[in-house]
């Protein structure tokens, strides 16, 4: 039986087509496969524009915690690697403080 939760890609990559996917639903499809990923995993982005208004609204969204890089920007491809770095927590923080990034 196939378990969600277990990684299928043995490198941690994994791909995210945003050409197949309707306008309407790119972001909130993107946002979900973002919040998917494990610290440690990547999300290889293809787009075939710069989605720079999208880029605004992840650093705004997750305030950091999700890095971009770019892997391919030229007029055949966009290629964003995108990555998970949660903020760490203070000591004196404890998880549902809000400083682990998890819920209460």
């Amino acid at each position: 039986m196939h378990n969600c939760s277990t990684p299928t890609q043995s490198d941690g990559v994994y791909g995210f087509d945003a050409r197949g996917v309707a306008k309407r639903f790119r972001h909130a499809a993107i946002f979900g496969a973002i919040e998917s990923l494990n610290e440690g995993e990547t999300m290889r982005f293809v787009n075939d524009h710069d989605p720079l208004p999208l880029l605004a609204q992840i650093e705004q969204r997750y305030q950091g915690q999700v890095k971009a890089s770019y892997i391919q920007r030229d007029q055949e491809a966009v290629v964003i690697d995108f990555s998970i770095h949660p903020k760490q927590a203070a000591e004196s923080e404890g998880c549902g403080s809000g400083g682990c990034a998890c819920s209460s």
